[in-house]
């Protein structure tokens, strides 16, 4: 029987990049937005503050963009500072890389193992689902979903009894499987 396990967010990632204004690296998302029209162009802005000092920062959404070829939606979203919208663009991986920022999923996110009756099995095959990119080492999540520690579920990965078709070393942002034969 698969067992599917989900990792889903809890609040808003913190933003990594650093802070002008004092040196720190972590601003949290306001789940505000700036919009700013000039005639025809509009710009538009995430904004961010500092942990350490409250400075704002801004994370550009929209730049010198015709209002016409904007989508009325988003347009309304930017309005209304849409909390969907700041969750979205924040996993937007061109505004990432346009802002050469990482984010700090720390404390960020829960795994929902849906009980613990697959601990009494033989065999445990597990489906785990992403309901966002959170980059989490799979030896943490299923040391956590199995009630292990980090220590024991590497020495089973190398027993071979915890096996898996994706590297289980490392961060992964998506969807794997495991089976875990005791």
């Amino acid at each position: 029987m698969l067992d599917i396990w989900v990792v889903m967010p809890t609040c808003l990632p913190l933003v990594r990049r650093r802070c002008h204004a004092c040196a720190s690296e972590r601003f949290k998302a306001s789940g505000k937005f700036r919009v700013n029209a000039n005639h025809k162009l509009i710009d538009a802005w995430l904004l961010v503050l500092c942990t350490a000092c409250g400075e704002t920062a801004k994370l550009t959404v929209l730049e010198r963009e015709n209002v016409r070829s904007v989508r009325p939606g988003l347009l309304d979203r930017l309005h209304a500072n849409d909390p969907g919208l700041t969750a979205e663009l924040l996993q937007d991986p061109l505004v990432l890389h346009r802002h050469r920022i990482a984010l700090d999923w720390d404390g960020a996110w829960r795994l929902d193992t849906g009980g613990w009756e697959h601990l009494d099995r033989e065999v445990i095959d597990v489906l785990v689902r992403f309901t966002a990119r959170i980059p989490v080492r799979p030896v943490r999540l299923i040391a956590e979903g199995c009630r292990l520690s980090r220590a024991e579920t590497e020495r089973l990965i190398t027993a071979g009894t915890l096996v898996s078709a994706v590297r289980l070393s490392g961060k992964l942002p998506g969807d794997f499987t495991f089976t875990l034969k005791r």
